[in-house]
């Protein structure tokens, strides 16, 4: 989140930062002091990082001075076992930090958006790319008619075609790509319903989303080749689909006959 905070707030988390490890001995007062920033700074920067105020980042960071932490930053001295722990605790840190930025209301909103749309597509590049096809299998596996895009010609075809009552979900881990932005406008242009998926509050993306599901990940040098963000993106989308199947019984019904049918295409030894 560092990139999207003003120039006080940055104080605090530099602060932060530069006492690593450290529990907090200071009144807010006297940290607002060591910050040269205010007490109304402290208490935003606490709710930005999900905590109900000082206190409670007080509370948040004496807990985490208790665990171990393996820094997720790989060098070339790790041995192959060390990358693998730092990649597995990258991850697990990545899951934590999307549970309490993603929001509940907009997860909701967007699996009955999913749920009610004539026509899904889901559209991204490179890495989302993969996301967006996988989402798209399991939708249709779900009973919706989905359909995914990585190409970007594709991706202008198929929104110009979306109307009210189709839904457009577009990946982007940073938020901020020119193809992706320009068609969640598009698709809002013409009454779609649009999803973004992406780890950037503030980004392009969000300014043509009628709701935005974020994920938090710190993405640092390899940044384990995108992993965190991937597995991230995969279970925000296998939960919405959860909840697509379970909210309506002939939904279940319907992916118990496909999961049937898949049965048969495996070679019984």
């Amino acid at each position: 989140m560092y990139n999207d905070m003003g120039s006080a707030e940055k104080r605090v988390a530099d602060f932060l930062f530069s006492h690593s490890g450290e529990i907090l001995p200071y009144s807010i007062t006297d940290l607002a002091s060591k910050c040269d920033s205010s007490e109304a700074t402290i208490v935003r920067f606490s709710k930005r990082l999900g905590c109900a105020g000082y206190q409670d980042l007080k509370l948040t960071l004496a807990k985490e001075h208790e665990k171990k932490v393996i820094v997720p930053t790989i060098t070339g001295q790790d041995d192959c076992y060390s990358i693998f722990e730092k990649v597995c605790n990258d991850a697990y840190m990545t899951l934590e930090r999307t549970k309490k930025t993603l929001s509940p209301e907009a997860l909701t909103r967007a699996a009955a958006a999913i749920s009610a749309a004539r026509r899904v597509v889901l559209i991204g590049l490179g890495t989302s790319a993969s996301v967006a096809e996988d989402a798209s299998n399991k939708l249709l596996r779900a009973g919706c008619n989905s359909s995914a895009y990585s190409d970007t010609h594709m991706q202008a075809i198929a929104v110009s075609q979306l109307k009210r009552g189709d839904c457009l979900i577009g990946i982007s881990q940073s938020g901020s790509s020119k193809d992706i932005v320009e068609a969640m406008k598009n698709a809002r242009a013409h009454s779609a319903f649009t999803v973004s998926i992406t780890s950037r509050e503030k980004s392009p993306i969000t300014r043509h989303s009628d709701v935005v599901l974020l994920t938090d990940t710190a993405e640092t040098r390899h940044s384990t080749l995108g992993l965190s963000s991937h597995i991230a993106r995969l279970i925000v989308i296998d939960s919405l689909c959860y909840k697509i199947v379970y909210q309506n019984s002939e939904r279940a019904f319907n992916i118990e006959e496909t999961e049937e049918e898949l049965r048969s295409k495996r070679i019984i030894e």
